[in-house]
């Protein structure tokens, strides 16, 4: 199974980790972490992942993050543009920001299964049938559910 993790999810650890569900969401990405690791998901990265973590001005953070990107098993470049444009406009269209329409369009070139966001504005503005778009929380929900069916 191919997953996209968005640079919202990456730096999920790194938030307040008080509040309940940041702390929930956290322990599922470090989770989901652990199974790209262990080689039971397919990790995908793309140029505009790479290139948010590296404008992150926390260079502990920012190294942790391209550290794990070495487990990447599919990586979307910018030779492929032309394709990204055209489905990041389409999802621009449904109020989508370019950046994160950009991640959209970057995991479904790559026929990613899932893709993985803790943005709820984003969750709701994505209508499209490419790709299952979800949090870290409701993904290893989903991931659960298929192993016991």
């Amino acid at each position: 199974m191919k997953i996209y993790l968005d640079n919202c999810c990456y730096n999920r650890p790194y938030d307040d980790q008080q509040q309940m569900r940041i702390f929930l969401e956290t322990q599922a990405k470090l989770h989901i972490q652990n199974l790209v690791i262990q080689k039971k998901l397919e990790l995908v990265c793309s140029f505009i992942l790479r290139y948010e973590n590296d404008e992150n001005p926390n260079f502990s953070n920012r190294d942790s993050i391209a550290q794990f990107l070495v487990n990447v098993s599919t990586y979307v470049g910018i030779e492929y543009m032309g394709n990204i444009r055209i489905t990041a406009n389409e999802l621009m269209q449904q109020g989508i920001k370019m950046k994160d329409a950009t991640h959209l369009a970057c995991a479904i070139l790559a026929e990613c299964d899932y893709f993985i966001t803790t943005d709820d504005k984003l969750i709701k503005k994505y209508f499209g049938d490419k790709i299952k778009v979800r949090t870290p929380l409701t993904f290893l929900n989903d991931l659960e559910n298929k192993v016991n069916a």
